[in-house]
């Protein structure tokens, strides 16, 4: 798909930036409401911490999807860009008072509780304001999740959560405070998830956590499943859009839902990684004793998935047409991490041609850091270039 664009559109700006396919984006998001509608109570929100770009969000907003934010900042981006804060569900394992304070003034939908002790400031920040905070209780279902073991959420050694021995204590404790509301069960095992068998085992542990809930008397109007669903980094061309069928059709065959009950989804990576590129531009092609280097001028502080996750990217020598040879793509920054991909396969590359890295929509400008004092990667739709 990026070959598609003739490079000429990229001499003007300046490298290294991130491009978005709009109609992919658009398609992408067509596809999930296509396929959440198919299940009554199924309720989309866009985790924002994916990407926060607020012309990529505004798409997503105009959309109809809800929002999943993790920070105040967050919470005001999705404002910004046309998320309806009664959309809004806010999760976080540290949430300072002033976020809190703002989720409340904005009155979002809910608060994904990730402790008593939260749930007790949540509850002494809206008796303040004479407000009832509608608050779901994030559990640690101690289920895992065949991804890297940064992103994997939903152990008992995560940080994440509450453990399920506190479930009945919690809601029972939010019963008795007079500004808060039990509105629901979150969960969120981890990322990149392309195994539909660790969904099943979520299914069966909130279906066992259900039945627990109502022996105790306690009923449940809303659970919140988080998101997970990965994307094919190796080959974002033959699959440029996730199986939402199977994603959603698994959560109806196996999650035992409640008469009038709602399902409440977390999409982040899924909605958006396909549809993001990084553009850069050969500075030097440097040749080792045992090997070739391709120096770009991005950097890990333009995509840091490849340093701290070893992630894998697509990357697409997009000026050039000649035979194939092998190269190190690295970048500027001084740290040895500074490393895109080893020995890969790219058309013969030499000074000033744009290099394409793929998959990147995600986790990509938003985790941009300005280390070594390099400015922020600029973000670009494809219908500007046009």
């Amino acid at each position: 798909m990026i070959r598609q664009l003739p490079t000429d559109k990229f001499q003007a700006i300046r490298t290294p930036f991130y491009y978005y396919d709009t109609a992919l984006l658009k398609e992408t998001l067509e596809a999930i409401k296509a396929e959440a509608n198919k299940h009554d109570g199924f309720i989309v929100h866009y985790a924002v911490k994916a990407n926060a770009n607020p012309k990529v969000l505004r798409i997503i907003s105009s959309a109809g999807l809800g929002a999943d934010c993790v920070s105040g900042g967050e919470i005001s981006a999705a404002c910004d860009a046309g998320f309806p804060s009664t959309d809004i569900v806010y999760a976080g394992v540290g949430k300072s008072d002033w976020e809190i304070n703002l989720g409340l003034d904005r009155d979002i939908f809910c608060f994904n509780v990730e402790s008593s002790a939260e749930l007790e400031v949540i509850n002494e920040l809206a008796k303040k304001k004479g407000k009832t905070a509608n608050v779901a209780f994030r559990i640690n279902p101690d289920v895992g999740a065949h991804t890297h073991a940064n992103i994997t959420t939903g152990l008992a050694e995560n940080k994440f959560g509450i453990a399920m021995s506190d479930m009945e204590d919690v809601v029972r404790l939010a019963a008795k405070l007079s500004n808060v509301r039990y509105v629901g069960l979150h969960f969120h095992i981890g990322s990149q998830i392309l195994e539909m068998d660790d969904f099943v085992a979520l299914c069966e542990r909130i279906n066992e956590l259900q039945t627990r809930l109502e022996e105790a008397g306690i009923t449940t109007e809303n659970i919140n499943v988080g998101g997970g669903l990965g994307i094919d980094y190796n080959a974002p061309d033959e699959h440029p859009v996730p199986d939402f069928k199977a994603y959603f059709d698994t959560y109806a065959k196996h999650l035992k839902l409640r008469p009038g009950q709602k399902l409440h989804f977390e999409l982040g990576r899924a909605v958006v990684a396909q549809c993001g590129s990084l553009i850069t531009r050969t500075l030097y092609i440097k040749l080792g004793t045992a090997k070739q280097f391709a120096i770009v001028d991005a950097g890990m502080t333009d995509l840091i998935r490849p340093a701290l996750y070893q992630a894998f990217h697509k990357i697409e020598n997009i000026s050039s047409d000649m035979p194939c040879e092998l190269y190190d793509v690295v970048g500027p920054i001084c740290e040895s991490s500074d490393v895109f991909a080893k020995q890969i396969s790219l058309n013969k590359t030499k000074r000033g041609d744009f290099i394409a890295i793929r998959s990147a929509g995600a986790y990509g400008e938003i985790m941009a850091s300005g280390y070594n004092c390099r400015c922020l990667p600029e973000g670009y739709l494809s219908e500007e270039l046009e």
